[in-house]
């Protein structure tokens, strides 16, 4: 059969990319049973159902992982998304921030390789590939064949927490060509980006005017989540290619990423709701709050004069304050769904662990630390009724959202994992600072033993029950290498050298 023309304009850097020419390696992964004892061992008395909910998100994860094949030339053992038979460009990208904490058992973050072994010659990467036969799901320019963006976020935290140079010089190259294609193919002439309900990965969410598909079109809109997502890619990739001392890149990179953010700030934000919005084609702007907008506080592009409004709405219980934090839509949406309708409200791990980065990375520890808690003492109780996790939540009762599939893992073991140790432990390492922060705001005993710091790392860590959050911790901590600890507690810091 002849095979169809497809015409590239061809990227150089895509020459650079090792994925695509990287002979496959069809090691078996290892099971939960031989994996479990290099795992990170957490405790917590009063939060043992957490634990236990830690432990079944790690069994769940380790059997979806699975070997490439001849059929669908990947490279790489890899988490499967847990969804449908393919592998799932966001998806994959969220999972790596949890699948690091298994590193010494299995290499998580190598599932992106599979991805970027698929590299086109124009830097287009699809976001949804067969894991049969290894074929991209969409063409290349249908509206919903790619993103979003997220690869070079989840790169750069593989970096800060485990100092790989030779990977990040690895990955580079692909992220920049396929971050040069979104900006091509993905934007308007004022320089926003768009995407479609697929491809930005929320599929009905009712952002659309009458007359288009909320899946698969575009709309003629600027997309708040696109336009932060492109800023946070160029911000992280130019912090990339300082690292790799590519500084032309990054001098081009961040004033892509300053461009960006005015862009966004003159022409989608609300000054009298104090809000974030897509934008029409005619230049009004859309009233429907959603979590997309959030993607502001981790691309840091919220000036610090609108970051109290903006942060706000999270606690409004007429908005996103519900009984399981945060709804993907505002609840005081028409359209928002109490058992969830899927991105009509239903609670989203990857959105809330997006919004939890972007709180702490803009001084909200402690809101930060109650959505956290909040949102995990839900996903424990819909544990311990249902006995596993869940691809999404309903926002105003623990159960599962409607429609939700079980045993996802998949990006549902960040609640219980990556949650657990960053934002409800308070554990936040630095590894090219050789340093960890420990932002302890548990009153309970609890600690982690084997907790992974960089390449060789290993340290155990416990701090005792208090009777107030104004009480220094009082901690045992014992490290394999020589690192530096940040105690930090309501009532004062401490530097700790291991």
């Amino acid at each position: 059969m002849k095979q169809p023309f497809v015409l590239y304009v061809p990227n150089p850097l895509v020459e650079e990319n090792p994925f695509r020419t990287m002979k496959p390696d069809f090691t078996p992964p290892p099971t939960f049973k031989e994996a479990k004892g290099c795992l990170p061992q957490p405790f917590w008395l009063g939060g043992e159902a957490a634990i236990e909910c830690y432990w079944k998100s790690w069994e769940i994860g380790f059997s979806h992982l699975l070997s490439p094949t001849q059929e669908n030339g990947f490279v790489s053992p890899y988490l499967d998304t847990a969804f449908n038979g393919h592998l799932f460009m966001w998806d994959s990208a969220f999972a790596m921030f949890f699948g690091m904490y298994g590193s010494r058992a299995f290499r998580f973050q190598r599932t992106l390789d599979n991805l970027y072994c698929k590299h086109h010659p124009d830097g287009y990467i699809c976001r949804e590939i067969d894991e049969a036969d290894g074929q991209d799901c969409f063409e290349r320019f249908d509206p919903s064949s790619t993103g979003p963006n997220a690869l070079p976020w989840a790169e750069w935290n593989y970096f800060v927490r485990f100092g790989d140079m030779e990977r990040l010089r690895m990955v580079f190259p692909v992220l920049l060509a396929y971050t040069q294609w979104f900006e091509t193919y993905h934007t308007w002439l004022d320089g926003t980006y768009w995407s479609s309900g697929w491809g930005c990965g929320m599929d009905n969410l009712p952002r659309m005017e009458p007359g288009y598909h909320p899946a698969f079109s575009h709309g003629r809109m600027s997309w708040i989540d696109a336009s932060f997502q492109a800023i946070l890619a160029a911000d992280v990739l130019g912090k990339m290619a300082h690292v790799l001392r590519r500084e032309r890149d990054t001098a081009l990179l961040l004033a892509h990423a300053d461009q960006l953010a005015s862009h966004v700030n003159e022409l989608m934000w609300d000054e009298h709701s104090g809000f974030y919005y897509d934008r029409f084609a005619n230049g009004s702007l859309s009233n429907m709050k959603h979590i997309g907008a959030y993607w502001g506080l981790i691309s840091g592009a919220v000036p610090e004069e609108r970051l109290d409004r903006f942060v706000s709405h999270l606690d409004s219980p007429l908005e996103f304050n519900r009984p399981h934090r945060i709804p993907a839509l505002a609840a005081s949406h028409p359209a928002y769904s109490p058992d969830g309708n899927y991105w009509n409200g239903g609670v989203w791990a990857p959105t809330n662990y997006m919004v939890l980065k972007g709180l702490r990375a803009t001084g909200y520890g402690s809101l930060a630390h109650l959505i956290a808690r909040n949102h995990l003492d839900n996903v424990v109780k819909v544990f311990e009724d249902t006995g596993t996790v869940w691809e999404n939540y309903a926002p105003e009762m623990p159960k599962p959202g409607n429609p939700a599939k079980p045993d996802f893992v998949g990006w549902s073991g960040l609640p219980a994992i990556a949650v657990l140790l960053e934002e409800v432990f308070g554990l936040q390492p630095d590894v090219p600072a050789n340093t960890l922060v420990w932002d302890v705001r548990l009153l309970d005993e609890f600690g982690v033993e084997q907790y992974p710091f960089g390449a060789d790392g290993l340290i155990d860590l416990r701090c005792e029950a208090r009777d107030s959050a104004l009480e220094r911790p009082v901690i045992r901590a014992k490290s394999n290498i020589r690192v530096k600890l940040k105690l930090h507690w309501n009532g004062g810091e401490e530097i700790i050298q291991l």
